[in-house]
């Protein structure tokens, strides 16, 4: 069943932040993520047609045509996303007919905010609505996931669409991707903002070398079953089993282990730091996260490395790191209120300086998850 064709649905999904906890989710890891509100919003209204419709991406100024019945990945085309979440829902056993969507938004893409997982947790909420699908949230994890592993091609873990999906104001979330189980944290950082410095360099490596990396973590488990102990990935591994294992292990693999099961431990101490407003032990975690993917987990890049270096001597700065799959975007950074001005003025100075490009930021702050507008 669906709506009349004269009625358009409309929702929004947020990008995400993660304060801590990267590359750990597809490891059956521990994240803490938010939801922020810069967001995406996506329009579905029903054609007339069986299984034919168009897509609309408002600030590309670019729409494809589709057929429902005859649905395959575009080389190299944000259309992908929509694509492939059609592809996951006809596959499920619900029913698609033909539609007409548009999308636009104010993620800035590239920046590791997950634009992605907006643009399809936006879309799966108003195809929910628009076609009374009646998924449930979990679902759309799991189907908007697929979307991505199967039409994009990045195997990704299910941390940026549980975060657009479940996004509460003020508060983080502490995800169990093991379990799949999570509980809201409050987020008061005292007198603290979050503020996201862009490095504007593009990581078009982070696709393939996530994908790599993902192999790698795999192959540590792979190589400690084989040596006689039952794990099913580095969430069952500790440090102590990782050193038992050792010469089994090339030096690039073991770093990549090294450096999930530290980080796990990292977002444990996050929680606990929040929960007791220690924001100075909150900071230096960030630091050690990031040198952590910089040295062990090798996703950085110059520009961020040197965004995160210029600030360990700033005294207004309580942490910085690098956020997302790597090799560009962001850095996160906690930063007194009261002299996030200068902070600003000095950071985008030195960043011109050495690179010769303005570095945008932006203030965000944990807000609600994918909503239906009407």
């Amino acid at each position: 069943m669906r709506l009349n064709k004269t009625e358009m649905v409309t929702a929004f999904a947020p990008g995400r932040i993660n304060l801590i906890g990267e590359h750990t989710d597809y490891n059956n890891g521990f994240v803490l993520p938010a939801a922020i509100k810069q967001k995406i919003t996506f329009s579905v209204t029903p054609n007339s047609l069986e299984s034919s419709g168009t897509i609309t991406a408002l600030d590309l100024g670019e729409t494809i045509s589709f057929d429902l019945n005859h649905l395959a990945p575009i080389p190299h085309s944000w259309s992908n996303y929509v694509l492939g979440l059609c592809h996951e829902i006809i596959k499920s056993g619900s029913k698609l007919t033909g539609f007409d969507g548009s999308f636009g938004g104010d993620i800035p893409i590239g920046a590791g905010l997950s634009s992605s997982a907006a643009l399809l947790c936006s879309a799966a909420t108003a195809l929910d609505k628009c076609f009374n699908l009646n998924k449930s949230k979990e679902e759309w994890m799991y189907l908007t996931q697929k979307a991505e592993h199967h039409f994009v091609g990045t195997n990704c873990g299910l941390m940026d669409m549980f975060a657009s999906l479940h996004g509460k104001e003020n508060h983080l979330m502490l995800f169990d991707c093991q379990h799949i189980n999570f509980q809201y944290v409050p987020f008061d950082l005292k007198n603290f903002h979050l503020i996201l410095l862009n490095t504007l360099v593009s990581h078009q490596l982070a696709s393939s070398e996530y994908n790599t990396r993902r192999k790698e973590c795999e192959e540590v488990v792979t190589v400690i079953r084989k040596n006689g102990t039952d794990v099913y990935s580095l969430r069952d591994v500790s440090m102590d089993l990782l050193n038992e294992n050792r010469k089994s292990l090339s030096d690039t693999i073991f770093k990549r282990a090294k450096y999930v099961i530290e980080e796990n431990t990292r977002v444990l101490k996050a929680v606990h730091y929040l929960e007791n407003g220690d924001i100075k032990s909150l900071g230096e975690l960030l630091y050690e996260t990031h040198f952590g993917l910089k040295n062990d987990y090798e996703v950085s890049c110059q520009a961020l490395d040197f965004l995160v270096s210029f600030t360990e001597y700033m005294p207004e700065v309580a942490g910085a790191r690098m956020m997302g799959g790597g090799f560009g975007g962001c850095t996160l950074n906690l930063v007194e209120k009261d002299a996030s001005t200068a902070f600003l003025s000095k950071m985008k100075e030195a960043y011109f300086n050495a690179f010769g490009i303005d570095l945008p930021h932006y203030f965000v702050e944990p807000s609600v998850g994918a909503t239906l507008l009407s």
